[in-house]
């Protein structure tokens, strides 16, 4: 991963964060969901995250929590997850 995008990859996992916790599912519920493990989901969402992932991982995390990928790369907000929630 080049360094210039290390605050990038830790925004989204930011993200994934909040509308994980929106969603009201464990890093463990989230990853049995998606074929990863907890520690991996751990990893992405940490605030100090040097992880990187591919499009396929992230596509698969919007998959488990019923949101349209593109949330991850608006800012935070209610009013986003009730407009790219696939569940309705």
């Amino acid at each position: 991963m080049q360094d210039n995008f290390l605050e990038k990859y830790r925004e989204i996992g930011r993200r994934i964060a909040f509308y994980r916790n929106k969603r009201g599912i464990s890093q463990e519920t989230l990853g049995e969901k998606i074929n990863y493990s907890k520690s991996y989901i751990s990893k992405i969402e940490a605030p100090g995250s040097n992880v990187p992932y591919s499009l396929d991982i992230l596509f698969a995390i919007a998959a488990g929590l019923e949101v349209d990928p593109v949330i991850f790369l608006l800012p935070i907000s209610d009013e986003n997850f009730e407009n790219y929630r696939t569940d309705q």
